[in-house]
């Protein structure tokens, strides 16, 4: 027997498992939400915003960026003084969140947003803009429309899994053009549970947000119809 050949052949496959392995090990840490990691990024901030008399260590961005991709921390103004490096999960790393601030005037608070989200919504912009134009299907409100995948040249309608309840949510798109995920669903079920008075006319997304990691990333606001208090669009 070979002894050298089986002992390169051993080395050789243990590397190769490794390997394999290391990838999965790697995605699963980019990829999942974690409350300590949430809670470092919220003390570096709270420490960051102490030293320097209130300012937030967050990107600058134009005033008509939608209010929850608004705030993106910057890590760079955090990082090394404040916490070793971005975590994990975070776009910077490799990951698949955008770290954000909330209530910025009031109570500035870390939450993730999903950036897949993003992915499948510029796929779906590249289909239209070669199509010419958005194929609407059915009307929703002033302004909202659903989308007619198959004229875009999906087999199977595109989707968004809810960081809220993993339910697959829709898109939609407006007369401008612009995709967004639809979160009606999931709003649905939180004033199903919530003793919060909900005030029609008012932009209800802050339910989802403030029990949870996430903001409702790429979404239109919404209310409640006053006769059935289900959630509808916000006329703008």
């Amino acid at each position: 027997m070979n002894w050298k050949a089986v002992v390169t052949l051993i080395i050789v496959t243990s590397l190769f498992l490794s390997g394999c392995m290391y990838p999965s090990e790697k995605l699963a840490e980019n990829q999942i939400p974690y409350t300590d990691q949430i809670a470092a990024v919220q003390q570096a901030v709270n420490s960051f915003k102490e030293d320097n008399g209130g300012i937030l260590p967050i990107k600058t961005r134009d005033a008509v960026t939608p209010i929850y991709q608004k705030y993106p921390i910057e890590f760079k103004k955090i990082s090394p003084q404040y916490m070793a490096e971005p975590p994990g999960n975070a776009f910077e790393s490799g990951g698949i969140f955008q770290y954000v601030l909330v209530d910025v005037e009031t109570n500035p608070t870390v939450k993730l947003l999903d950036l897949r989200m993003a992915d499948t919504i510029r796929d779906i912009n590249l289909r239209i803009q070669s199509n010419g134009y958005p194929p609407y299907k059915e009307r929703l409100a002033d302004n909202v429309y659903s989308l007619d995948f198959n004229k875009l040249g999906y087999k199977q309608e595109p989707y968004a899994i809810s960081p809220y309840s993993n339910q697959n949510l829709p898109f939609v798109v407006t007369t401008d053009a612009e995709v967004y995920v639809d979160y009606r669903q999931d709003l649905f079920q939180k004033l199903k549970k919530t003793d919060k008075k909900i005030i029609p006319g008012e932009d209800i997304r802050n339910i989802l947000v403030e029990d949870s990691m996430f903001v409702p990333a790429y979404s239109l606001p919404y209310t409640v119809d006053p006769e059935t208090n289900e959630p509808v669009f916000l006329k703008q």
